[in-house]
């Protein structure tokens, strides 16, 4: 199966890969074509960006929380239908997991997709330099395939025929274009990142990128290299991520969807589908009330810290949901789902909010505890997630904390990539499991028919009337 795709690489965070991914995706869909997204590693606010310039949902790609053959099924599943993939990738080409290999690298990823790498440049304050840079990254890794060079922040044209053709002749790669700052055409960011793509930008911005990219950028060529990818030699013939059991009959599943909350894999959304799940999205923020007859909560992360106000006032939102719970319902919260359902959330500000009080724990933000790292789950218990002793891989990033928790228990113990204990994650209560952990659900498909069984099993005993 011929799949055409490109890898967008930098030589470090913070060159403009995601700008770069973002003009290449809208440049693209305005000539009519289908071009899929993807993110490498654990990355939400970035694959909703991609999905406004693409018009396509993106999917996340890891080479530590999936492996290879998980890697490459998603990819064929979302890719089969697109003319072009763009998979936009993290931090700098060889960062990873570790200091001493690959894994969980953009390198590594590329590697496992055979994807040829658009390498991006900040040429702001670079001449000959950058073909000494060039050629480094060529030779790291000759099994990583170096197919073009973007330079951005390039102010005048001069400049970057310079660097061109120091480039072209003391690397021997081909320099296919370059983008120039501009302000209308950048996205803001805050404490986890960009501004989400629900808060953001309209269409017209995506549309202005694209053509941004016309005059400086060498799209023919781009597409040229793309063509180039050549398939794995393992023959990988599913067109559907792992097959999961289904539930008997369907099962309402309620997920959280707005401003506040929306870091969400889109492959536990589908894989939730697969088992069975009948997903109605609702909004904590303007909803009333959950959606007539849900039997299971997904609350994801988010930015509850910065709509903190407005969660607060919605009173009737948060007393169905600590209804729902009083009456049984089942309730998988990650993160910024985790700190809605504590008692009260504390800002940056120190302004303390009321949450839905249905766990025995205050949230606090604070700008000096961040916490980030890459975390597999081993239950210590069987339940909601499923059965004792199993694994699940995700990811923590956070700059909260809970205080004053009361006598809890938990579902696991987590650990990062180098196996460190990071101690109990999943604090659960009655049917609710609220982890900091964002767990991705391909790394143990087992997970979502496990929530869908249970809420299944209690459907009957949750009198909707009390919450309809």
């Amino acid at each position: 199966m011929k799949l055409p795709r490109l890898l967008i690489a930098g030589t470090h965070s913070g060159v403009g890969k995601t700008t770069v991914t973002l003009v290449l995706l809208a440049a693209f869909r305005s000539q009519g074509q289908q071009v899929q997204p993807f993110k490498a590693g654990p990355d939400f606010i970035d694959p909703g960006h991609h999905q406004m310039a693409s018009g396509r949902e993106s999917w996340n790609l890891d080479g530590w929380m999936l492996g290879v053959d998980l890697n490459r099924v998603t990819f064929q599943c979302a890719a089969q239908d697109a003319d072009l993939s763009i998979i936009e990738g993290m931090m700098g080409l060889f960062d990873g997991s570790s200091p001493i290999n690959e894994i969980g690298s953009s390198a590594e990823l590329a590697k496992q997709l055979n994807a040829p790498v658009l390498l991006v440049i900040d040429g702001s304050a670079m001449a000959r330099s950058a073909a000494a840079m060039v050629f480094g990254y060529t030779h790291f890794d000759p099994d990583v395939k170096i197919a073009g060079v973007v330079f951005n922040r390039i102010k005048r044209v001069g400049h970057y025929q310079l660097l061109k053709k120091a480039v072209e002749k003391g690397a021997n790669v081909p320099v296919v274009g370059y983008i120039q700052p501009n302000s209308d055409l950048t996205i803001t960011d805050r404490h986890l990142g960009l501004r989400t793509a629900l808060e953001g930008n309209d269409s017209a911005f995506y549309t202005r990128l694209g053509e941004a990219a016309t005059a400086t950028l060498d799209l023919e060529a781009i597409a040229q290299e793309a063509e180039k990818a050549q398939d794995w030699e393992e023959s990988v013939v599913s067109t559907r991520l792992p097959t999961v059991e289904v539930v008997e009959k369907p099962v309402r599943v309620g997920v959280a969807h707005d401003p506040a909350f929306c870091f969400y894999y889109p492959e536990n959304i589908s894989l939730l589908e697969q088992a069975g799940g009948d997903v109605i999205r609702f909004s904590p923020l303007k909803d009333a009330k959950l959606p007539v007859g849900v039997d299971i909560l997904y609350l994801g992360g988010g930015y509850p810290e910065i709509y903190a106000s407005v969660l607060e006032q919605n009173t009737t939102m948060r007393n169905s949901i600590a209804e729902f719970v009083r009456q049984g319902g089942v309730v998988y919260a990650e993160c910024g789902g985790l700190m809605y359902l504590s008692r009260s959330l504390k800002g940056f500000d120190g302004k303390i909010s009321e949450m839905v009080g249905v766990l025995p724990c205050d949230a606090v933000m604070s700008r000096t505890q961040m916490t980030l790292g890459y975390r597999e789950l081993t239950l210590t218990q069987t339940g909601l997630l499923g059965e004792k002793g199993k694994r699940i891989r995700g990811h923590e990033f956070h700059y909260s904390h809970l205080e004053n928790l009361g006598d809890v228990d938990y579902v696991g113990r987590i650990t990062d990539a180098q196996g460190k204990d990071h101690g109990s994650d999943g604090v659960i209560l009655d049917n609710v499991v609220a982890l900091y952990t964002h767990l991705h659900f391909a790394s143990h498909p087992q997970v979502p028919v496990t929530l869908l069984q249970i809420a299944r099993a209690q459907r009957k005993k949750i009198r909707t009337s009390s919450y309809d």
